[in-house]
């Protein structure tokens, strides 16, 4: 879960729309990637999510209280109660792991992903040229489809 904000934390940062939630995550990114599957379809209304992975301890919650929903089992995905922005992913498969969103953070375009993930699931009318590696689960699952 995302934890309250501990003395002395600073870094990116970024929230909801209605500014009720709002974090900061400190050091650098572990990852940056695009993720097809179906659940992160369900959950933004959007045909893939770009995410980036902290290190659990570096994202601090500084304003308000995400809500949480159990959207499988072992994973928990955060979100503001007021707006429904989502905010986050963490799941038992990646532990000491937090996955935000991109288009949360206030400056979106600092964080370039490098891959998409899920490939596999990936809307079939949905054409992207960006030259990124593509696997069909995730990069720790396997070589990069052709």
């Amino acid at each position: 879960m995302l934890e309250t904000m501990t003395e002395g934390k600073t870094g990116t940062a970024g929230g909801c729309l209605c500014g009720a939630v709002r974090y900061t995550a400190a050091g650098a990114p572990l990852w940056a990637a695009h993720c097809h599957c179906q659940s992160c379809r369900r959950i933004t209304g959007a045909p893939f999510a770009a995410f980036v992975g902290f290190a659990q301890d570096c994202v601090s919650v500084t304003a308000g209280s995400p809500a949480t929903y159990a959207s499988s089992p072992g994973v928990r995905r955060s979100f503001c109660g007021a707006c429904g922005t989502p905010i986050a992913y963490e799941a038992d498969r990646f532990p000491g792991e937090i996955h935000l969103y991109v288009c949360t953070l206030d400056d979106p375009a600092a964080v370039e992903p490098t891959g998409h993930v899920h490939a596999g699931e990936q809307l079939a009318w949905l054409h992207l040229n960006d030259g990124l590696p593509r696997y069909r689960t995730t990069s720790g699952e396997g070589d990069a489809l052709p």
